[in-house]
């Protein structure tokens, strides 16, 4: 008895939607490094306001 003949194969990914990979990681690794900028400089301005 042989295995299920209608398996999908999963080396033809037929859910992977074609995403430039590099560009993804550098907008969230940018995308983060910006908004941790705003959160220093809103603290240190806060911290000014309230010395």
């Amino acid at each position: 008895m042989d295995a299920n003949p209608h398996v999908n194969d999963p080396r033809q990914h037929i859910n992977e939607e074609p995403r430039n990979d590099l560009f993804d990681l550098m907008n969230g690794f940018f995308g983060m490094l910006t908004l941790m900028a705003i959160i220093f400089f809103g603290m240190v301005i806060l911290k000014f306001i309230a010395s």
